[in-house]
C-alpha cells in the first residue's frame, strides 16, 4: 500500500506539464501584485473583472494547445500557414513587450528575495543572480528541467497561498462586503485595464503554452483527454488563486493607511510586514514562501518562453534551422532584463504598469488570429470550436477590443 501511496501521486504529476507552466507564468505579477493591490483597494469589487478575463480570454487559450495536439506543430507554424506576415507582427510585437516584461517580473521576485534573506544581497544584485540562474538552469537542463521545477513550485505556491487565504480571512474581524465596483476615475481605470491585461496572463502565452505542448509531446505521450485536463487544471486553478490574492489583500490591507509603493525591495516589505501583521509573525515564512514561489515560477517560466518563441520564430521567417538560436535569444534576453532594470530599478510601479498595458492593447491581435486558425482548413475538422466556443470567441473578442479602446479613451 505504501508503494501505491508513493506511485499514483507521482505518475499523476508525470501527465502534467504546459497547464502547470502555463500556470507557474500566470500566477505572478497578475497575482501576486495586482490581485492583492486590487484587494486592497476596492476589496472583492473587482472579483467581477477577474471572473470576466478568465471566461471570455479561456477560448484563446485553449486553442493554442488544441492545435499543436491536434496537427504535432506549434501555433507560430500555424500563424505561417495562414499568412507569414503574421510571425513578423509577432515577432515585432513580442520584440517590443519580451524585456518589459521580463524586467518586471524579475524585479518583483528580486525585491522579494531580498526581503526574505534580510537585505543579504542588494536587489540589484539579486536581479543579476536571478537571470544568471534561470540563464543556466534553461541552457544546461532546457525543458526537462524546466517541466520538473515547476511542479513542485506550483504545489508550495498553491497550498501556501490557500491556506494564507483562510488564515488571514479567519482573522479579519470586520463583516465581509463583496459589493462590486466598477473604476471611474482615471487612474483607476488604468488599473483596472492593467488587472485585467494580465489576468490570468497576457494571451501572448498562448503562443508559450503551445510551444510547451509540443515540446512534452516530444518527451511523452499524453492522451489529448489528459492534455486539456492538464491545460484547464493550469487555467482554473489560476482563477482560484486570483481570488485567494484578493481576499489576502483586502483582508490585510483594505481600509489601512498603507500605501503600497513603486519600489521594488519597499513593496516586498511593505507587503510581507503587512500579511504578518494581520496573521502573526509565526505567518512570516508562510507569506514568503507563497510570495517567493509565486514570483520565481514565473520568473524561470518566462525566461524559458520568450526565447523559445523567438527562436522558433526566427527559424520559419529564415525558413531554416539556425544552430544555438534558443540560447542566442537566451543570451539577449538576460542581457536586456539586466540592462533595463538598471535604469528603471526604482520605478517597478511604472514597470509593471507598462507591460500589463500592452499586454492588453495587443491582446486582440493574438485573440483573432488563434480563432481564425482554428476555425480554418488548418485544423482537422474534429478539433474545430463548437458552436458554444464560437459564441465565446466573439464575445470575447468584442470584449477585447471594445476595453483597448475604452482604455485608449479614458486612460489618456
Amino acid at each position: 500500500m505504501k508503494l501505491l501511496n508513493v506511485k499514483i501521486p507521482t505518475r499523476f504529476l508525470k501527465k502534467l506539464g504546459p497547464g502547470l507552466l502555463f500556470a507557474g507564468t500566470a500566477i505572478g505579477v497578475s497575482h501576486l501584485v495586482q490581485s492583492t493591490k486590487a484587494g486592497a483597494e476596492f476589496g472583492f469589487g473587482l472579483v467581477w473583472a477577474l471572473i470576466i478575463a478568465i471566461i471570455l480570454k479561456y477560448p484563446f487559450f485553449k486553442y493554442a494547445p488544441i492545435y499543436s495536439l491536434s496537427t504535432g506543430e506549434s501555433i507560430l507554424h500555424g500563424y505561417k500557414k495562414l499568412n507569414p506576415r503574421l510571425l513578423y507582427i509577432f515577432f515585432f510585437l513580442s520584440l517590443t513587450t519580451m524585456f518589459t516584461i521580463q524586467t518586471a517580473i524579475t524585479i518583483v521576485t528580486a525585491g522579494i528575495a531580498s526581503s526574505i534573506f534580510g537585505g543579504l544581497f542588494s536587489v540589484e544584485i539579486w536581479t543579476v543572480i536571478i537571470s544568471i540562474l534561470s540563464f543556466t538552469l534553461l541552457s544546461l537542463g532546457k525543458f526537462n528541467a524546466l517541466d520538473k521545477l515547476i511542479k513542485y513550485l506550483i504545489i508550495a505556491l498553491s497550498l501556501s497561498t490557500i491556506l494564507s487565504f483562510f488564515l488571514a480571512g479567519f482573522e479579519f474581524g470586520e463583516p465581509m462586503k463583496f459589493q462590486q465596483v466598477f473604476p471611474v476615475k482615471n487612474s483607476e481605470v488604468i488599473f483596472l485595464i492593467a488587472f485585467m491585461g494580465w489576468m490570468p496572463a497576457p494571451l501572448d502565452v498562448s503562443i508559450w503554452n503551445s510551444l510547451w505542448t509540443v515540446e512534452k509531446s516530444k518527451k511523452q505521450q499524453n492522451s489529448i483527454k489528459n492534455s486539456i485536463f492538464d491545460f484547464n487544471l493550469g487555467y482554473f486553478g489560476t482563477a482560484l488563486l486570483g481570488i485567494c490574492f484578493i481576499g489576502i489583500g483586502y483582508f490585510t490591507i483594505y481600509n489601512s493607511t498603507e500605501t503600497l509603493s513603486n519600489s521594488a525591495s519597499i513593496f516586498s516589505n511593505q507587503l510581507i510586514n503587512l500579511y504578518t501583521s494581520s496573521l502573526g509573525e509565526w505567518s512570516y515564512y508562510l507569506i514568503a514562501i507563497a510570495a517567493f514561489s509565486t514570483m520565481l515560477s514565473t520568473s524561470v517560466t518566462a525566461f524559458d518562453a520568450s526565447p523559445r518563441a523567438m527562436a522558433v520564430t526566427t527559424e520559419l521567417i529564415f525558413d531554416k534551422k539556425i544552430k544555438h538560436i534558443y540560447i542566442i535569444w537566451l543570451v539577449i534576453l538576460c542581457f536586456g532584463t539586466i540592462t533595463i532594470f538598471f535604469i528603471f530599478s526604482s520605478q517597478m510601479g511604472m514597470l509593471i504598469k507598462i507591460a500589463t498595458i500592452l499586454s492588453f492593447l495587443t491582446a486582440p491581435f493574438y485573440a483573432i488570429t488563434n480563432y481564425i486558425l482554428i476555425s480554418s482548413n488548418k485544423t482537422p475538422k474534429e478539433f474545430r470550436p463548437s458552436k458554444l466556443m464560437h459564441l465565446l470567441s466573439v464575445l470575447g473578442i468584442i470584449y477585447l477590443v471594445g476595453f483597448s479602446v475604452f482604455f485608449l479613451i479614458k486612460g489618456f
